[in-house]
C-alpha cells in the first residue's frame, strides 16, 4: 500500500511549473490540446521509463547521477534554452517554417535531459520502490502526474482562444521562453553549486 507522503511528493512535483508544464501549456496554446497530447503522452512514458529505471537499477544510478550531474545539467539546460528559443519564435507571424508540437518519442526522449523529472523520479525510487514494487510505484505514480500534466495542457487550450492576436500570442510564448530561460538558469546555478567540493 503507497504511503500518503506519495501521493502529495508525486502530485507536487508533477504539477508544479517546470519544463514539462511549460512546454505543454506553451503547446496547447499554439497547437491546441488534440495536438498536444503525443508530447503529453511521450512526458508520461518517458518519466514511466525513468522511474523503471530508477526502481531498478538504484544503487548504481545514484552513482552514475553524481559523477554526471553537472554535464546532465549542461546539455539538459542547453535543450532547455533551444526550445526557449522555438517557444520564443512560434508566434512571429513572419516566420516561413510552421511549427509543430513535439512528438510522442519527443516528449519521452526530452525527459533523459529534463533535471526536475529526475529528481522527481530518482526520489520516488528510493523512497518508495523497495516497499512498495516497483509496479505499484509506477503505476501509482502515472495515475498521479497524468491528471497533472493533463491540466496543463488544458489550460494552454483554454488561453488559446484569448491568445488569437498576433502580438498576444507573441507576448505569452516571450513570457514562457522567459520563464524557461529562468527555469533553466536555476538549474544550471544549482547544478555548479553541487559539483563544488
Amino acid at each position: 500500500m503507497l504511503d500518503p507522503s506519495f501521493f502529495s511528493y508525486v502530485t507536487v512535483m508533477s504539477i508544479t511549473p517546470g519544463p514539462n508544464n511549460l512546454l505543454l501549456a506553451t503547446s496547447g496554446v499554439n497547437f491546441g490540446f488534440k495536438r498536444t497530447l503525443p508530447m503529453l503522452f511521450g512526458i508520461l512514458l518517458g518519466c514511466a521509463i525513468q522511474m523503471l529505471l530508477a526502481s531498478v537499477a538504484l544503487d548504481a544510478l545514484l552513482h552514475w547521477m553524481g559523477a554526471i550531474r553537472l554535464p546532465l545539467t549542461v546539455v539538459g539546460c542547453s535543450y532547455l534554452l533551444w526550445l526557449s528559443w522555438k517557444i520564443f519564435r512560434a508566434g512571429a507571424p513572419q516566420l516561413r517554417e510552421r511549427p509543430r508540437p513535439m512528438t510522442l518519442i519527443g516528449g519521452i526522449c526530452f525527459q533523459a535531459v529534463n533535471p526536475k523529472a529526475w529528481l522527481m523520479v530518482t526520489n520516488v525510487a528510493l523512497m518508495y520502490a523497495n516497499s512498495n514494487g516497483v509496479l505499484t510505484v509506477l503505476l501509482g505514480f502515472a495515475a498521479l502526474n497524468l491528471p497533472c500534466i493533463l491540466i496543463w495542457a488544458a489550460l494552454g487550450d483554454r488561453l488559446r482562444s484569448h491568445l488569437q492576436v498576433a502580438w498576444k500570442r507573441q507576448a505569452f510564448n516571450s513570457l514562457m521562453a522567459l520563464s524557461l530561460v529562468a527555469t533553466t538558469a536555476w538549474m544550471l546555478y544549482d547544478a555548479v553549486l553541487l559539483s563544488k567540493p
